[in-house]
């Protein structure tokens, strides 16, 4: 998917520093989507917290 986005200077700037040298651009927009998916998808999760009372319980084994 193309598509075309307005981001603040500074702040791309600030993510082209401190991503790694040889990083492009497009990696950069990708790797930041997933990082954002990732994080509203825990968010959502946590929020789910305790949210399925009739649920069996789930065996946990310890390694």
């Amino acid at each position: 998917m193309r598509t075309t986005v307005t981001i603040d200077d500074d702040l791309y700037q600030t993510g082209l520093d401190l991503a790694d040298p040889g990083m492009d651009k497009a990696d950069l927009f990708r790797e930041a989507m997933t990082v954002f998916v990732r994080v509203q998808s825990a968010k959502r999760l946590a929020a789910l917290g305790g949210k399925a009372p009739q649920m069996k319980a789930i065996p946990r084994t310890k390694k």
